[in-house]
């Protein structure tokens, strides 16, 4: 949180953004860009940062030229929840279940890259369905954030060397030696961070662990995910009703297969609002009329197809 953060500040992310943005002249063609761009945003800063970035910048364009902002923000989204399937840093279920699997992070990577990448494939056949062909005339105009480049570069060196320790097993001394060194250089940043959300997690380890030790609950999700199918529809289905980060630790405990329930509650974060916290988020961003209604409208049809084809692929078909 504090290197995603970091690097919003620094004003690369806007500024990568905008070159991308500018240089498209369709509507259809400057949502797969958006898309395109949110889902690799979310693979490697996290996705709520994704959306943080990304969201701003629509509204910005929109303030200069007519976009329909609503639908944009919906297939961003819908995007950053694909995009951060294929990361284990993409998004917190990601980030709890890769430190239990015990796997690389190339291997996690690896195991993610089938629905990750059907998820996003999906997304992006509903773009023609979504956007049509007009031309957009994109104005030129300049970040409003100064590029911080001492700031970059620290961040952008943090990540693998962050990365490494993790995998190595030092997760706690890599993450002091990050925020010891921003702060000491750049005490700012470590002010944005949304601790707040931060302790949402903490609780969520805590209460959860708590109730999967509930003996007759413990015993009854047991038995229903003695399948690796099974681990797949339960981790889709419960994180309709919890969302899908405190569905992966309440459910991890059960699990036997890591890459079934993690398939599972990234395909969750389609369907309801409720199934992502980024998909709260992105909702909270842009509060157009009717934007709850007509998320559903994608989004419902996207889980669906979603675990379908993760079913498919999960059982060998």
């Amino acid at each position: 949180m504090v290197m995603s953060r970091a690097l919003e500040v620094s004003g690369l992310m806007d500024r990568l953004g905008r070159w991308i943005l500018e240089r498209f002249n369709s509507l259809r063609g400057l949502a797969v860009a958006i898309v395109l761009f949110a889902a690799a945003l979310a693979a490697v800063v996290t996705n709520d940062v994704a959306l943080f970035v990304t969201v701003p910048l629509t509204l910005s364009l929109a303030r200069m030229i007519d976009l329909p902002v609503a639908r944009l923000v919906i297939f961003q989204a819908l995007a950053i929840n694909a995009g951060s399937t294929l990361s284990p840093v993409g998004n917190p279920q990601n980030l709890f279940l890769w430190q239990g699997s015990g796997a690389g992070f190339w291997e996690f990577a690896l195991a993610m890259l089938p629905v990750g990448g059907a998820m996003l494939v999906l997304v992006l056949a509903l773009v023609p369905l979504g956007f049509g062909r007009a031309q957009l005339s994109l104005p030129h105009s300049d970040s409003p954030l100064t590029l911080q480049r001492g700031l970059m570069r620290l961040s952008l060196l943090s990540y693998p060397v962050f990365l490494w320790a993790v995998n190595a097993g030092y997760a706690s001394p890599g993450a002091a030696l990050v925020i010891a060194i921003y702060a000491l250089a750049f005490a700012k940043v470590l002010r944005g961070v949304d601790w707040a959300l931060l302790l949402v997690f903490v609780l969520m380890f805590v209460n959860l662990g708590l109730l999967g030790r509930i003996l007759v609950l413990a015993g009854q999700v047991d038995v229903w995910m003695e399948r690796d199918a099974a681990t797949f529809v339960m981790g889709a289905a419960l994180s309709q009703l919890m969302s899908n980060v405190p569905a992966a630790i309440f459910l991890a405990p059960f699990a036997e297969d890591w890459r079934a329930l993690a398939w599972g509650v990234n395909v969750g974060g389609f369907g309801l609002a409720i199934g992502s916290l980024a998909n709260l988020i992105a909702l909270r961003l842009a509060p157009q009329a009717g934007i709850w209604r007509d998320f559903h409208r994608w989004s419902l049809p996207m889980l669906v197809a979603s675990a379908l084809a993760g079913a498919l692929m999960l059982t060998g078909f």
